[in-house]
Parts: structure tokens; sequence; C-alpha cells
């Protein structure tokens, strides 16, 4: 006679088979993502099943429907705004001639290149609020702000308070924050914001507005946004929180970048903006309307830095932001600098890298000597020594280091809020800057010869030397780091 625990050990054996099955044909899973859970369900089959509800889901084929219904096309935003320089005028001007095919690839996949923007670059958390609180206080008309954390302590206070102050004065606010990185905030938090005037959206809320019950918890807003005026536009890897601030003792020094640009580029930071504000409340708005209320003023000049702004989502198959790193990559002459705080590639961007490194191209990869997150961590470090062997230099920062930046060769930059992993490329919502400058370029190859004084550069035989044990759980975090 079949007692219970085997009745439901086929029961959970049979769920998990469907649920495969389903990866397989219906979700299109890649290879890699499907054996970590055929492995995971098979040795651990109750574990398994808990895990893939709480993470493994995908987004469901309405969600992604509404996602892209409320987005807006950046294209058709800017052939609304008069005065502002098209791609054909940016061609002809020789703008991007160096580049054209990285260009039309970001532009094939919805974002604008945009000339005439200046750049201000930050290195640490607390130079980037200070000039933040500034323009939030100057702002006249409008303050759209999205954070992945924007959390409840001495910082995310001083930030709030400064909202709520403006709200009462007249200025239209907005704040977007994500239901996940936010979940230590309480909700009367932000209802501070609402009771001022403010509008608060939150993205992907809890079922029933339970936080522990949370289908979408695997699907995060990673992005740090903020727009003053439709002129003056923040994005990068700083959140709202006061171990950003290098307030964490045990993540110090913390190493961050952040931008603040000023010109007609800030146009697409509001346009993701605008994008997941009508998801997140169902706005349902014209596009001219945008326009008539300000959000994108009168083209201007500000500085010599032409720009391209991706999002990308797991609203869409198309890996954007990785798909264009690869490109940067491949074509690379000179040099590739990666830096973030997690790298945790697929094959297909460890074949960009190989291609560069086999063609003589300087390539280099930054990442923290002290990890926030020790499973990530040791999946970054397998990783790494692959990418050592393949002949890429290796630095671990002195400190924790939360940059995501890539700079190619001396004339681009890419700045944002994407990490090199599975979870930024896939799963979370995330925007970055594409700059083409030389002048910026050389900027930030300052700042990263600076971080180079302050890491370790590390050899395969630093890698060899880990312990059996660690070597061990590298391996295991490694097979399943397509479920983070």
């Amino acid at each position: 006679m079949l007692n219970w625990f085997t009745i439901l050990m086929t029961c959970v054996g049979c769920i998990n088979f469907l649920l495969l099955i389903f990866m397989v044909f219906l979700e299109k899973r890649k290879p890699q993502t499907i054996i970590a859970w055929l492995t995971v369900m098979t040795f651990l089959p109750i574990i398994g099943f808990v895990l893939y509800i709480i993470f493994g889901s995908g987004l469901s084929v309405r969600t992604r429907r509404m996602i892209r219904k409320k987005s807006i096309s950046e294209k058709d935003i800017i052939k609304n705004i008069k005065g502002i320089q098209t791609l054909e005028q940016a061609k002809i001007d020789g703008i991007l001639k160096d580049d054209k095919e990285l260009v039309s690839l970001c532009y094939n996949f919805g974002s604008y290149p945009i000339p005439g923007n200046s750049i201000k670059i930050y290195t640490n958390g607390l130079d980037k609020i200070k000039d933040l609180k500034q323009d939030l206080l100057s702002a006249k008309k409008s303050i759209n702000i999205e954070y992945y954390i924007f959390a409840n302590d001495k910082i995310g206070k001083e930030i709030m308070n400064i909202l709520c102050q403006k709200a009462k004065e007249g200025v239209d606010v907005k704040l977007i924050y994500d239901s996940v990185g936010s979940r230590k905030a309480p909700r009367r938090f932000f209802r501070k914001l609402k009771k001022s005037g403010g509008k608060v959206g939150e993205f992907f809320p809890p079922f029933m507005h339970i936080r522990l019950i949370n289908l979408k918890l695997n699907y995060r807003n990673h992005r740090k946004i903020v727009i003053i005026d439709g002129k003056i536009g923040y994005t990068g890897g700083v959140n709202i929180r006061d171990d950003h601030m290098g307030k964490d003792k045990k993540l110090t020094p913390w190493r961050d970048t952040h931008i603040r640009m000023k010109g007609s580029g800030v146009y697409a930071l509001q346009n993701i903006f605008i994008d997941d504000w009508r998801y997140t409340t169902k706005e349902n708005k014209t596009t001219q309307s945008y326009i008539d209320a300000g959000l994108f003023p009168s083209p201007s000049i500000k500085g010599e830095s032409t720009v391209q702004v991706l999002s990308s989502g797991p609203d869409s198959y198309v890996q954007k932001i990785k798909e264009t790193y690869i490109k940067m990559i491949t074509d690379a002459h000179e040099r590739v600098y990666i830096q973030t705080p997690y790298f945790i590639p697929d094959d297909v961007f460890i074949s960009a890298l190989r291609i560069a490194v086999n063609s003589g191209v300087d390539v280099r990869i930054m990442v923290p000597a002290i990890p926030d997150k020790k499973t990530v961590y040791l999946a970054t470090l397998s990783y790494l020594k692959e990418m050592a062997e393949m002949g890429v230099k290796i630095y671990l920062y002195n400190g924790f280091l939360h940059s995501k930046t890539l700079l190619v060769d001396s004339n681009k930059v890419s700045i944002g809020t994407c990490n090199m992993d599975n979870r930024s490329f896939g799963l979370n919502f995330e925007d970055t800057v594409i700059i083409y400058s030389k002048d910026i370029n050389n900027q930030y190859y300052q700042i990263l010869n600076e971080d180079i004084k302050n890491s370790q550069q590390v050899s395969v035989q630093f890698f060899k030397n880990k312990k059996w044990i660690t070597k061990s759980l590298q391996a295991i975090m490694r097979l399943l780091s397509s479920l983070f």
C-alpha cells in the first residue's frame, strides 16, 4: 500500500515534469536554464517546485502584452519634437561615422542617437546625491523619479522630504519604486508623498499587497532614473539608500558610477519613465499630451556628447543591452574594460570576449574583492577563472564595486544600471546610456586607471589556489547561475 510520502513525491514529480515541458515548448527557455531547473527538480523535487513557483515562472503573456501596449516608441516622441536632429542628419554631419553599425543596431532597438549633451560622471553616492538634491529643489514643473531601492533611512527620508516639499509647491512629482527592491520601506513612507500632492506607483506589486505573496518576485525594475523639468537626467548604479553612500562598514569603500545628463538625450530617459509609469498606473494618455505637458521641452545643445539610451526587460525576448554590449566588444580595436559587481555571462558573451582577446584587444574585467551576495560571487569567480585562462586581465577592487560600465576603445563608454549577468540581461528591467565622446571616454579611462591602483590583479593561479570546498561550491553555483 502506498504511503502518503510516496504519493506526494509522485505528484510533485509529475508536476515538475510538466513544468519542464512547459519551459521547453511554450516558454522556450535557454538550454542552460532548463538543465539547471532539471537538476534542482530531480535531486530536490519539493524544494525545486517551491523555488520554481517563486523564481522560475516567466512573465505571463498577458503581462508582456500589457507592458508593450503601454509603451510609447522613442521614435514616435522624437518625430513630434520640433528642432531635434534626425538620424539622417547625424549621419550626414559625420557625428557617428566611426560607429555607424553600432548606432544602427541601437536605432533598430528603438534608441535614437541624440547629439549635443553634457555628461557629468560621479564615482560615489554622496557627490551624486548632493547634486540631485540641488536639482530637485530647483525643479519648476516636473520631477519624475524611479528607483529599484528607495529606502526609509536617513538619505531616503531626506529625498522624500524634498519631493513632498516640491509637490506642495505645485511641481508635478511622480515616483516609481520597485516592490522587491524597496520591500523594507513601509507603504506609509510613500503615502507621505501622496498626501503632499505627489503621485506614486509600485512596480509589480504583490498579491493583495501582501509582500510575502509576489508571483513576479523574480522580475524587478532595476532602473535608477530621475528626470527634472525634462532637462536634467540621472541614471547609473546609485540607489536611494544609506549603504550606497558608503555607510556600510562591511562594504567599504563603496565604489559606484552614476551620471548626470543635460541636453536632448534626457528625452530617452523620460520616455523610459513614462512607459513604466503608464504600465504601473494604467495611465492612458496620448503621446502629444506628454509633449504638451512640457515633459519634452524645446531641444537645446548643452555639450558635445552624442548618446543613445537603451532599455531592456523580460517583456521582450530580445536582450537589447546584452546584444549591444556584444557588438561593442566584437567591434573593439584597442581595449575593452568592464566593471561589474556580478559577472555571470552566457556562452555568446564569453565568445565575444574570446574573440576580442584573440584579436589582440586589451580586455580587462574588474569586480569587487568584497562581495555583497556570496552565492552570486562564487559563480562570478568561476567565470573569472575561465576569463583569466583566456587571457583577460582580472582585477579585484579593494572594497565593494557596484559600478556597471563598459569602456571600449577611445571614443565610447556605456554607463547604466545593467550588471554583466543573466539576471540583468534577461530578468530585470534595465537601462544604460551609450556615450559617444572621446572626452568622456578619456575621463572614465583615467577613473579606471585610479581604480586599478586600488585593485589587486589576479592570475589563473589565484583561482587554482582556492580550497577544494570553495571550488566545489563555485562549480555548483555556476551550474545554478541561470536560476539567480
